[in-house]
């Protein structure tokens, strides 16, 4: 039986659903892909999986995750693109399918991932906003968040930034770039972090702190303590699933700047 490999890259909205990993009785997007990709290949037995690069929680919005599957029909990239898109529901878009190599991993193969949050400086939540941002009503100095944001990179014990519940076997993690932008139309802070793995809310921790030093709630330096303590209830605020969002994940040959797998214990 032919089997044909493809990777698929993906948007949504995690608003609607509970997560990305397949979970009984709730809606996932592992499992509305898992379904749609069975369905365009006629409901073959055994089912055919979907593996994705990491998962996101309930709430978190990607703009590039990856996924892959082995179908068994030899098809036109453009028409597992086509085709899937025909079916997906309207909070869930394909952006490109390609071919790869039979031992292409989605989650194996990451050599690093970037995320960007995005926070909403209104007093009060935005409604059109509220499902898409988090919010922070404090008074903020930009150059004070990249100050702190300068801290998290190069290679950290995050203990302190990662929630109970994580199953790493490693909370060793190395960031390429963290940078903070003020969007002033937006009224709106973007904070873009891009490393090799990222804990369990380890992101959302992470902006948690850096939002409290820029309102002058922790010394300017506090991270450096934070890796040293390593006591997560220190680091105190987790920010909101809502301003989050997965926007790439990167592979071998993707990004000659950084081109390492992550190890196996860390993924």
């Amino acid at each position: 039986m032919i089997k044909i490999r493809y990777k698929v890259t993906l948007a949504y909205d995690g608003t609607l659903f509970s997560g990305f990993e397949r979970q009984p009785k709730r809606r996932t997007i592992e499992g509305v892909i898992t379904q749609k990709v069975n369905i365009m290949a006629k409901n073959p037995d055994p089912p055919i999986v979907v593996y994705g690069s990491g998962r996101t929680d309930a709430g978190v919005h990607a703009l590039g995750q990856v996924v892959h599957f082995d179908f068994p029909f030899d098809l036109p990239t453009k028409a597992i693109y086509r085709g899937l898109n025909s079916l997906l529901p309207l909070d869930m878009e394909i952006k490109k399918a390609e071919k790869v190599s039979d031992d292409f991993h989605a989650r194996y193969d990451v050599s690093g991932k970037r995320y960007v949050y995005r926070l909403d400086l209104g007093e009060f939540k935005d409604p059109f906003k509220r499902n898409y941002t988090g919010n922070w009503r404090f008074p903020i100095d930009i150059e004070r968040v990249q100050t702190a944001m300068n801290d998290f990179i190069g290679e950290h014990d995050f203990s302190s930034f990662v929630a109970s519940g994580s199953t790493a076997r490693s909370n060793v993690r190395t960031i390429y770039e963290a940078n903070a932008s003020l969007e002033k139309d937006a009224n709106e802070i973007r904070l873009e972090f891009y490393g090799n793995g990222f804990l369990y809310n380890m992101v959302r921790i992470m902006v948690g702190v850096v939002v409290e030093i820029g309102s002058q709630m922790r010394p300017e330096h506090d991270i450096l303590r934070l890796y040293d303590v390593k006591d997560r209830d220190q680091a105190r605020r987790t920010m909101p699933a809502s301003g989050l969002y997965l926007k790439k994940v990167y592979y071998e040959g993707e990004d000659p700047k950084h081109p390492t797998k992550l190890p196996k214990r860390q993924r």
